[in-house]
């Protein structure tokens, strides 16, 4: 099988599109470049089928190097017939080769090995091939100094068979199918475990349910009490339907043999296939449960980066306190630090009326338009206190999650930016930069520590990081980049530039002034051709010497833009946000073998509208003024809220105090909902009705079923 036809197998495209794809990521080209710029080649395939594909590409290489080291392994042995060879070469699944691979492979002692040292193959050759009867009478043929007798040396043979029992590929194909279908996982309360922590877990201190059917959140939850030592977790099908089929597979007749056979299969099942295929379907599982666990992280984190910004605007940012005070800080419309101040309006020093001066003058001096205010301790008194202030002119006010803010603001990227101020501040302008571009400030953050996601710390680290990283970068190139604005950490994310690159990028604006056109980027030290023909359109440049440098449009098609302009009797900067103009031209015209429909296409929609931001524009939010904590709810309350978290079993609502409420798939709307994503976005402002509240363990029911 060629890489391709296995790709096809599991993705929908064509194979010309597979192929053309594939070409393009060997010539190291970036998944976005592909997407946007390269549509004619792949039949307009999106991002996520190009990422499958690439993901695809590498898992097809990793199995021909499990096949080759397999291979190689046996021929060392001098045991690789050519049937086996033809068998390995066949498969392409991991499990199958790895049973192919199973009698060959480099072990601990077993009690096999010990058995056939002894001198008891022969003996198990003998059983296996049911020809014989008085078997005891064959036994006490093989007796010697270390076997005594002809109980241990049926013995030893039987754990021979088991062993062969074990290795065979079929035996092993056919019980994972059944384990695959039927596998129930059962769990069971630890009796010493600490009843705080168990109460957490009270769904699964006694819970049984097929396994294929146990939902992403449900297994990992499970997993996580297990490592906790709430529970202890079983994965089993029926042992006697194994027995049977495994009987029927081995035992040919019911001689004197079939009774040391069924002993042999009994101990083989329990011993040796059981454990090691119970323990291969939960990893699978868990493996499963990842990916979905990791796909509600990706998407929520893609929504919370694609976020409305406020844009480039003046903001005083808030980071809310009792007793140490609340930070502010002021920046300018590049979100640069102007000021930064603590003030004390709350208890217990409750100096509201300095405090309420001091915001006010702060708004004056550095012409202030919006005002940020973190959503933790303190916010709610924070937002009454400053909605209190009688200002000049009207100032917006926002409540912005403050999630990751803590991280950011002991990194290396708050320390290199701030070097001169504390966590404090650091964290502050943070809290102010997310509103105007939520993009360009979470991207310094760690994705793990955005808090979008459920159970980011129990799935594979190496698997999430791997995909969050894509997200970003999908995001940062979808929005486009100011080069000179944009932050080293949100360079690394453009498109061929990465963290070196934006390193050099930065230091060559400090050292020349601000880029003027796209071709400077070829005077970044070790930014070659490939480089910029993967970044230079994801990068834009306001007031540029060329228009289209501030535009979507890739420079490899600024000599078609002139032959449309030329023709026109234009200018190419003529053409931009010119719909009349664009209107006649006819894209047939300047169809080329490397420029195709689909990129003409997208040429004309950027000149059209250059440079759009697919974001939408921030809005003021208002929480209830008269619910501050958990003891202010009341069954039945209808209230506003704004979306947090999403996951498969609901989504987590914001509304205004500390813990956040739980709207339950079932109660987002009339009728059935397979995807909760179909009916709430992260940050969507939604109305909810209090279904519950325990106070005891700090839970809110919601629905958005109103009436």
């Amino acid at each position: 099988m060629t890489q391709t036809q296995y790709i096809a197998e599991q993705v929908s495209a064509s194979v010309k599109s597979i192929d053309n794809t594939l070409q393009l990521l060997n010539e190291d080209c970036t998944i976005p470049f592909i997407a946007r710029y390269r549509k004619d080649r792949t039949g307009n395939l999106d991002e996520v089928v190009i990422e499958q594909i690439a993901k695809l590409a590498q898992a097809y290489e990793a199995i021909v190097k499990r096949k080759e080291a397999i291979i190689k392994s046996i021929e060392e042995q001098n045991a690789l017939s050519p049937e086996l060879e033809e068998k390995i070469n066949r498969s392409f699944s991991l499990n199958e080769l790895e049973d192919l691979y199973l009698p060959f492979k480099k072990r601990r002692k077993t009690k096999a090995d010990t058995a056939r040292e002894n001198g008891l193959e022969p003996l198990a050759k003998i059983i296996m091939a049911q020809n014989a009867d008085d078997i005891d009478f064959i036994a006490s043929k093989y007796l010697n100094d270390k076997v005594a007798n002809e109980d241990e040396a049926l013995q030893g043979a039987r754990d021979i068979v088991a062993e062969w029992i074990n290795e065979n590929a079929y035996i092993r194909k056919t019980l994972r199918k059944i384990f695959g279908r039927k596998a129930a996982i059962t769990t069971k309360a630890v009796k010493a475990a600490d009843p705080e922590k168990a109460k957490k877990f009270e769904q699964y201190l006694d819970w049984s349910e097929n396994l294929t059917k146990a939902p992403s959140h449900r297994l990992l939850a499970m997993l996580r009490a297990e490592n906790e030592g709430i529970i202890k977790i079983k994965v089993e099908i029926d042992a006697d339907e194994a027995i049977d089929f495994i009987e029927n597979s081995v035992i040919k007749n019911n001689r004197e043999t079939a009774i040391h056979l069924k002993k042999a299969i009994d101990d083989s099942y329990k011993r040796l296939l059981y454990p090691a295929l119970s323990n291969e379907v939960l990893q699978e599982a868990k493996a499963k449960a990842d990916a979905v666990a990791i796909q509600v992280f990706a998407a929520n984190l893609q929504q919370l980066l694609l976020a409305p910004p406020l844009g480039e605007k003046r903001i005083l940012a808030i980071d809310p306190g009792y007793r140490t005070g609340c930070k502010i800080v002021c920046l300018d419309e590049k979100g640069d630090l102007l000021y930064n101040e603590t003030i004390f309006p709350h208890p217990p020093q409750n100096e509201q009326g300095i405090a309420m001066k001091k915001i006010r003058s702060m708004v004056n001096a550095y012409k202030i338009e919006a005002i940020s205010i973190g959503n933790g301790t303190a916010s709610r008194e924070t937002e009454a206190f400053i909605k209190k202030i009688a200002f000049d002119k009207p100032v917006q006010v926002f409540v912005v999650s403050e999630a990751g803010a803590s991280v950011y603001s002991a990194s290396k990227i708050a320390r290199e930016e701030f070097a001169n101020y504390d966590v404090t501040v650091r964290g502050t302008v943070s809290i102010g930069r997310r509103l105007s571009d939520p993009l360009a400030e979470l991207v310094k953050i760690e994705p793990r520590a955005i808090g979008v996601g459920q159970y980011q710390h129990d799935v594979d680290q190496n698997m999430l990081k791997d995909e969050l990283d894509t997200v970003v970068m999908r995001c940062v190139n979808s929005v486009g980049v100011n080069i000179n604005t944009a932050s080293k950490s949100l360079l690394g994310y453009v498109s061929g530039i990465g963290e070196k690159l934006a390193e050099n990028i930065i230091s060559y604006r400090s050292e020349n002034g601000p880029f003027e056109d796209r071709k400077q980027l070829k005077n970044v030290p070790r930014l070659g051709e490939k480089a910029y023909q993967q970044a230079a359109a994801f990068i834009r440049i306001p007031n540029a010497v060329n228009p289209l440098d501030n535009t979507a449009v890739h420079p490899e098609a600024y000599p078609v833009i002139e032959k449309m302009a030329k023709s026109l009797g234009l200018k190419p900067a003529g053409l931009i946000s010119n719909k009349e103009a664009i209107a006649k031209i006819n894209i047939d015209d300047y169809v080329t073998p490397d420029v195709g429909r689909l990129a003409l296409q997208d040429i004309l929609k950027e000149l059209e509208k250059p440079g759009i931001d697919p974001r939408k524009s921030a809005k003021v939010f208002e929480f209830d003024p008269n619910v501050k904590s958990m003891s202010d709810l009341r069954a039945g309350m209808v209230l506003p809220g704004i979306v947090n978290n999403i996951t498969n079993f609901g989504c987590f609502v914001d509304i205004g105090i500390k813990e956040s409420g739980l709207v339950h798939i079932s109660q987002l709307k009339e009728g059935f909902v397979s995807d909760v994503n179909e009916v709430v976005k992260m940050h969507q402002h939604v109305t909810v009705k209090v279904v519950e509240v325990d106070e005891a363990r700090k839970r809110i029911g919601l629905s958005m079923i109103i009436g």
